[in-house]
């Protein structure tokens, strides 16, 4: 079996690609490293199984010969990226889309996709079902990432119906692990970061927003279920459990054994969801998977590896 990972050098795709190889698979990894880090891959060096392409998926993806799945994990996905980078943010969603679903069928692939909890915007209905619409500013400062991952749902869906192309969507709800990037603006390394050098846990708003967090371990279990049982409409891959971040910094301080009060250092961002909590009613009946990893376990792996690799 041959895969190819788009975004394979990012947090969770760099993880995919040690999952899939550790089934047995041969991987191409596509990505031209503009987010993710090549030393996610490092310990993959002289692995015969393993092919990196830098290359921009916004330009045809010159992967040759068959495939059995095109994994599209490339899109900036944290708030610092696509502010910085909005017009690449929706140029990867529509040309890159467009590009990643031709390969697949050019190499008569499985195109799975993912997608985000972000399509649900800032939601008017709690918690979240892969039948409710959204409620999305198409202008915002937020659009380039919310629309270009609502437009790459509907570009993947239309032309599944119009060639033939096998596709699954997985909508990933906020997901963490070792190898995030300490500076990508999301909440936990933030907060894992702020409790190791003991600071204070700082936060747009009071921190009475919600959030549910997944395990990068328990996500992919999801992403490999789909790929095997999925309908081809979407589902949602998150933990239902939600807490306030205020809840998340003292369960950050009690496994790190560190970290200060929580302070407000401005007011929430503008269309900043208030509320994140995905129903997985559906991955459960479709996939029989909900998430395993408890977030304090999860987190003694993941405040591990930031002593061991973020920057001084």
């Amino acid at each position: 079996m041959r895969a190819a990972v788009l975004g394979g050098s990012g947090f969770i795709g760099s993880h995919l690609v040690d999952r899939l190889l550790a089934l047995g698979q041969d991987v191409v990894v596509v990505d031209d490293f503009s987010t993710g880090r090549r030393s996610n891959l490092a310990h993959l060096a002289g692995n015969a199984r393993v092919q990196i392409l830098e290359w921009d998926i916004c330009k045809p993806i010159p992967v040759v010969g068959p495939l059995t799945t095109v994994w599209n994990f490339a899109s900036p996905a944290s708030p610092i990226d696509y502010a910085r980078r909005p017009i690449e943010t929706l140029e990867v969603g529509s040309l890159g889309v467009k590009n990643a679903c031709e390969l697949a069928e050019r190499a008569g692939a499985t195109l799975v996709h993912a997608s985000t909890s972000e399509v649900y915007g800032d939601p008017l209905v709690h918690p979240q079902r892969e039948d409710y619409f959204g409620n999305v500013n198409p202008i915002g400062p937020r659009a380039c990432y919310d629309e270009s991952k609502r437009f790459a749902e509907a570009y993947i869906t239309s032309f599944a119906r119009a060639r033939g192309l096998p596709c699954q969507l997985g909508r990933i709800f906020n997901t963490y692990g070792p190898r995030m990037r300490e500076e990508d603006g999301r909440v936990i390394p933030a907060f894992a970061c702020q409790a190791l050098d003991g600071k204070d846990f700082t936060v747009f708003g009071d921190g009475s927003q919600t959030r549910s967090f997944t395990y990068v371990d328990d996500l992919l279990d999801g992403f490999l279920l789909l790929r095997a049982k999925g309908d081809g409409q979407p589902v949602n891959l998150g933990n239902p459990n939600e807490m306030t971040l205020v809840q998340l910094a003292d369960i950050i301080r009690q496994v790190a054994g560190s970290g200060g009060k929580v302070v407000s250092v401005r007011p929430l961002p503008e269309n900043d969801p208030k509320q994140r909590k995905p129903d997985i009613a559906r991955a459960q009946s479709l996939l029989g998977w909900q998430p395993k990893v408890p977030l304090h376990e999860g987190l003694k792996p993941t405040l591990e590896w930031y002593r061991k690799h973020r920057a001084k």
